[in-house]
């Protein structure tokens, strides 16, 4: 087949982000019950997450990110959801090229790499200085993928606002991948051309079948 790109989303696409949220809890004082209710409620209305911590009372987020960053540390094995790596050993033995450019700070590579994951292209969105859901992150994706045809490159993402829609606009076969607070609490329809999936397990059965 023609060189076809999966590009994948980190946030609820590869990682649980469970342990990130239970860390803010911790870090600001709050139960992570409470904080979960309260992020929740954010997403629903449509707002950006970080109004969670207006809503608590701790306004800007960055005063409290070195706490958070020494609490967290790195990505873990645990923090993978169970089908991550099998599914880009799949989709390899596929013969699709793989890539990865998400919404992340730029340790986030290191990070992936030493808990396994590997593609050809690795890119956060720190490094270039824009972020989903802006074009710009799109396009510039497509160049580290040797400004492929977008036709043929499908960009995986948990969120239907930044990473569906965005990537269906700018071309790219959108893939939503339907799990996380985003998938179920974001208001919006995904395109008709997204193909639709609740795992990445479900993915690798089903995107040979859709991409003809």
């Amino acid at each position: 087949m023609p060189d076809r790109w999966v590009c994948i989303d980190v946030g609820e696409t590869l990682i649980d982000e469970t342990r990130v949220w239970n860390t803010w809890a911790q870090v600001l004082g709050v139960t992570p019950f409470t904080f979960m209710a309260v992020l929740g409620a954010v997403l629903a209305r449509g707002d950006d997450h970080r109004e969670v911590f207006d809503d608590l009372g701790f306004g800007d987020w960055r005063e409290h990110y070195d706490t958070f960053r020494a609490a967290y540390g790195t990505f873990r094995d645990e923090d993978l959801y169970p089908d991550a790596l099998s599914a880009i050993s799949s989709l390899r033995s596929a013969g699709y090229r793989l890539a990865i450019v998400a919404n992340q700070p730029t340790p986030r590579n290191a990070e992936l790499r030493a808990i396994g994951v590997e593609t050809e292209v690795m890119a956060m969105s720190d490094e270039f200085g824009f972020q989903k859901p802006s074009p710009d992150f799109f396009r510039h994706a497509l160049t580290l993928m040797g400004s492929s045809d977008p036709a043929q490159v499908a960009y995986v993402g948990d969120r239907v606002d930044n990473d569906v829609r965005p990537a269906a606009e700018a071309g790219m076969r959108p893939i939503w991948i339907r799990r996380g607070p985003w998938a179920l609490l974001v208001p919006g329809a995904p395109p008709p051309s997204a193909l639709i999936v609740d795992s990445l397990d479900e993915l690798v059965e089903r995107i040979g079948g859709w991409w003809q």
